[in-house]
């Protein structure tokens, strides 16, 4: 096993997702992911924490990039305006570098492992916590910063569910306007 070779990290997220598909999130070992990516144990560990860790590596950034698309947003945006016109550019900062193959082999490795879901929750709620924050600095209220960053990764999830599930086709941006359309005439309804 080569040491030094350049792409180590890449090369683990290749081995272990391949190995996920095959035989099963839970029946993969670190050891396996290793072999199958002609590296050492040692190496996994200097790149990951866990196994899991192959799957939401990056989540941890989550919050910082959320702050730097809310700071940099124009200060006249009131939320919903911030929702409707920056959530694809946001998304699109958060699947950067990720091929389709990627993003559609690793919803099917989370989908059929129940253990993972919580994790996936978990970047969601990192997300929100993140954009609730970022209206209350720019002057929201508490219920409406919570509401709106609450209606804005609601509308991300289901906006990448559907394109996934349409396996790219239109393209990310266009589904996610899509989902913020319907969004918005769900929104605008009269109360009953």
């Amino acid at each position: 096993m080569s040491r030094w070779q350049p792409g180590a990290r890449e090369r683990l997220e290749q081995a272990a997702l391949d190995l996920f598909v095959e035989q099963g999130f839970t029946e993969t070992t670190v050891p396996q992911i290793t072999a199958r990516a002609g590296l050492t144990t040692r190496t996994f560990f200097r790149h990951f924490a866990d196994k899991r860790e192959v799957l939401f590596a990056g989540e941890d950034l989550v919050p910082e990039q959320v702050a730097r698309l809310m700071a940099a947003a124009p200060p006249s945006l009131g939320p919903m305006e911030l929702i409707t016109e920056g959530l694809a550019p946001a998304a699109a900062e958060i699947f950067q570098g990720r091929s389709l193959d990627y993003l559609l082999r690793r919803r099917t490795v989370i989908d059929a492992e129940p253990a993972l879901h919580e994790r996936e929750l978990r970047k969601f709620a990192l997300m929100s916590d993140a954009l609730a924050q970022g209206f209350r600095d720019r002057g929201a209220d508490d219920l409406t910063a919570r509401l709106a960053a609450e209606l804005a990764v609601t509308t991300l999830r289901i906006a990448v569910t559907r394109w996934l599930n349409r396996q790219g086709d239109p393209d990310l941006a266009a589904t996610i306007n899509e989902t913020l359309a319907a969004m918005r005439h769900l929104t605008n309804t009269p109360p009953a």
